[in-house]
């Protein structure tokens, strides 16, 4: 009883410690966009602040009444060294405007904002969704930004006392007396300044040594040739493509960049893995989307010339991995979302052929919500399939799929089970499987919508009981 409590010990910890850590790293992209908030708004801070002081700069630069302020813009015409100046603005007549575009600092710093600016807005949902390319191509620049960055404090514009002076004019003593700085019988000269060292070089050097280096290993595993074995063509403009390549080897749902030369050499798109790890060819499944997509199914549609080149950089992972990981699983695909979850159909089958007595679920609930299925018919073929095999297995019970159709009015052809129409109604089903498992552990993992997201995770707060000993719903999502 003893060695039991400790191995049921160990074996949750360890899948707590695998669950926190996955969830934590499939937030890249949260992660990635509050780092570009966080740029954004600094960067607004730091732009209105130079503003302030060029006004400052503009108006001591213009005074004649002898002020400090006055005295300290008028060093450089004062001092034999030309570098110890304090203002930019060198004369009176000197715009604003002027030394932006002639400085160092200034013209970096348009550069750069106008990068980021480019960058931001072409990173809109509606422009990623509706023109990738445009997001694709623009969201590059930030090469051109981190070059600007590295070189934006080179020209001293931000200024210092030197060592040398503050030990003969310290501020604090000398700043008081600055009508006899230089005077025979002062104590205090006149401050020297010079520009400060450029510091943002040491802020980007290493994650650029990084993004480097990670660029080469994928170029290097892009580079491996890919041997495209069949090809499918089904209805409603969706290619399937299985092929094979040296050393590949994946899990369930994970994901692959496609990319295809005689399209486009630089652009590379995120596609869910369609087979199964226990098969001798991976798969995926694309559906004409856009431009990049349509251009590739054309390419592929061509009967008489050479099948087009394809490069493929993965595979990587996704929460979906963790599926075998719980006691009940439920899945729930929406739209084009369903694809990671026939990777994970296919091999529960192969798990059950092969009599594969290490598989930890006990039962899987799939919700499959779309418009219409034309452009999924192939999945519709997957589950009649899975459907039938099940049958011949004795495992009937095991998959419980529901099919919600909320833009069709017919039944769906092949399937045994029940089709329903609208969307489901979470709490009931949450409830349902509560009380059919008031022991387990449920993961429940969705490939959709952040609505559809909000939806399933308050549900998963809702349902899992106060006792760690009785039902936990335990919530992924699949980030791309």
């Amino acid at each position: 009883m003893g060695n039991w409590v400790v191995t049921h010990w160990f074996s949750v910890l360890f899948l707590f410690c695998r669950r926190t850590l996955r969830k934590q790293l499939d937030h890249n992209l949260t992660f990635h966009k509050l780092v570009a908030y966080m740029i954004c708004l600094h960067t607004a801070i730091h732009i209105i602040a130079h503003l302030f002081n060029f006004e400052r700069y503009s108006r001591s630069r213009q005074a004649t009444d002898g002020c400090l302020a006055s005295i300290l813009s008028n060093l450089s015409h004062r001092e034999k060294e030309g570098d110890s100046w304090l203002n930019p603005i060198q004369s009176p007549n000197m715009t604003v405007e002027y030394v932006t575009f002639t400085s160092i600092a200034g013209l970096t710093g348009v550069i750069i904002t106008i990068a980021l600016v480019l960058m931001v807005t072409s990173a809109m949902e509606f422009i990623r969704r509706s023109y990738f390319e445009v997001f694709w191509y623009t969201h590059h620049i930030f090469i051109i930004y981190f070059v600007g960055l590295g070189i934006h404090g080179i020209g001293g514009m931000v200024r210092g006392q030197t060592e040398e002076s503050l030990d003969e004019s310290h501020p604090h003593k000398c700043a008081e007396f600055f009508e006899k700085w230089g005077d025979p019988d002062s104590h205090c000269k006149r401050p020297q300044f010079e520009g400060l060292p450029a510091e943002s070089w040491k802020w980007i050097l290493t994650p650029s040594i990084l993004y480097i280096f990670e660029r080469i290993l994928r170029f290097y595993r892009s580079r491996q040739k890919v041997v495209i074995t069949k090809v499918v063509m089904y209805p409603s403009k969706v290619l399937e493509l299985q092929m094979n390549k040296r050393g590949f080897s994946m899990e369930v749902g994970q994901y692959i960049f496609v990319n295809c030369p005689l399209i486009s050499c630089l652009e590379w798109h995120p596609f869910t893995l369609t087979s199964a790890p226990e098969e001798d060819f991976f798969s995926i499944h694309i559906r004409a989307a856009g431009d990049w997509t349509e251009n590739l199914i054309r390419a592929f549609e061509q009967q008489h010339s050479p099948v087009p080149r394809i490069e493929v950089d993965g595979p990587f992972g996704t929460v979906s991995e963790d599926v075998f990981q719980y006691e009940v699983a439920m899945l729930v695909g929406a739209g084009i979302g369903v694809t990671p979850f026939a990777s994970i159909l296919k091999s529960i089958w192969y798990k059950f052929r092969n009599a594969d007595h290490s598989l930890k679920t006990q039962k899987i609930y799939f919700y499959w919500i779309c418009r219409e299925i034309g452009a999924f018919a192939w999945f519709n073929d997957l589950l009649a399939s899975l459907e039938q095999e099940m049958e011949e297995l004795g495992k009937v019970g095991f998959l419980n799929y529901r099919l919600f159709l909320t833009g069709w009015d017919s039944n769906v052809d092949g399937l045994k089970q029940k089709t329903f129409f609208g969307r489901p109604m979470w709490d009931n089903e949450f409830s349902t499987i509560a009380t059919a498992h008031p022991k387990s552990v449920v993961g429940v993992f969705l490939c959709g919508p952040q609505t559809l997201a909000r939806s399933l995770r308050k549900c998963c707060q809702r349902y899992s009981s106060l006792n760690p000993r009785k039902v936990q719903f335990y919530f992924n999502k699949e980030n791309f």
